[in-house]
Order: structure tokens, then sequence, then C-alpha cells
């Protein structure tokens, strides 16, 4: 659902940003409506992109996250392992 909301969401904006255009133009709104269509698709791949950015991102972060966590506790445990035999770790 969050895929059609974000595609739909960008569609609009681009639709709005067409009505701009025309309004600073000073054009009737209605003319044209491939112009309409073209500037929504447009708009509507970029948005599809983003979404998909924001998911990869997302999964990115979270393996890092998962990684640095583990990283911790391995150094954690090496520095508990240094204190119970009295060795200062490297």
């Amino acid at each position: 659902m969050a895929l059609l909301t974000t595609i739909a969401g960008f569609s609009f904006f681009g639709l709005a940003s067409r009505f701009g255009q025309l309004a600073i133009q000073k054009r009737n709104l209605m003319d044209n409506l491939g112009g309409h269509f073209v500037a929504m698709a447009a708009f509507g791949y970029a948005g599809y992109w983003a979404h998909v950015f924001e998911t990869r991102s997302g999964e990115y972060l979270a393996m890092k996250r998962a990684e640095i966590a583990e990283r911790r506790e391995r150094k954690l445990e090496a520095r508990e392992e240094a204190d119970a035999t009295g060795v200062l770790p490297a």
C-alpha cells in the first residue's frame, strides 16, 4: 500500500506542478491534457524510485546496525575476557 500511495502522491504533485506551470503562462488549465498525463507519469516514476530507494536504504541501515551491534558485543566479550585473565586488550 505504501508503494501505491507514494506513486499517487508524486503523481498528484506532478499534476499540481503542471497546473502551476500553465497558471504562470496564463493558459487554460485544461488545454493539452496529454501534458498533464506526461507530468503525472514522470513524477509517478520518480515516486516509484523514491520508494525503492527508501526501502533499500532501510534494509541497508538495518544490516549495518546489526553488524555494529555484533562488533560491539565481540569487543565487550574480549574486554571482559581480558579483565578476567588480567591481560590488557590491544
